[in-house]
């Protein structure tokens, strides 16, 4: 649930300008999700999230730009570790196999990544496609999971 919540939480967050907690809570609570005041300002610490300055002169929830390799890489980790049950390489296509429902955080966690090779992501339910530029990149992405698992 944790991953779940702090994946739509930096969903949220590019894609709206949120300036408070409570707005915050508005907006998980619009995508299905319950959270306390208390877990919302714990995730807003884990994620490192900081208050940027937008144009219009209002503060906005942001990830911290210095951060935001050590978040990605902490956050792919614990999601792996929670989530992940196996990863096969096939040619240039990366498969993860989640528990169920949680494909989409995977997905959500690797897409932020900015990672060159990677083409594009698609989760279902249980089971993450990943398409990279070629099958070296695959087999080597597909490595660093199964070395994060364990």
């Amino acid at each position: 649930m944790k991953v779940t919540r702090q994946g739509t939480i930096l969903k949220i967050i590019s894609a709206q300008d949120i300036e408070t907690q409570h707005q915050l809570i508005e907006s998980l609570k619009e995508n299905g999700i319950t959270a306390t005041q208390a877990t919302v300002s714990r995730d807003i610490k884990e994620l490192h999230l900081v208050k940027e300055l937008t144009t219009r002169g209002t503060y906005r929830y942001a990830t911290g730009a210095s951060a935001e390799e050590i978040n990605y890489s902490t956050r792919l980790r614990a999601i792996f570790r929670e989530s992940v049950t196996s990863c096969v390489s096939a040619q240039n296509i990366v498969i993860i196999k989640t528990l169920p429902g949680l494909a989409p955080a995977a997905c959500s966690a690797i897409d932020g990544m900015e990672i060159k090779s990677l083409a594009g992501t698609i989760a279902g339910d249980d089971t993450a496609f990943l398409a990279m530029l070629d099958t070296p990149s695959a087999e080597k992405f597909c490595e660093e999971i199964k070395n994060m698992m364990k």
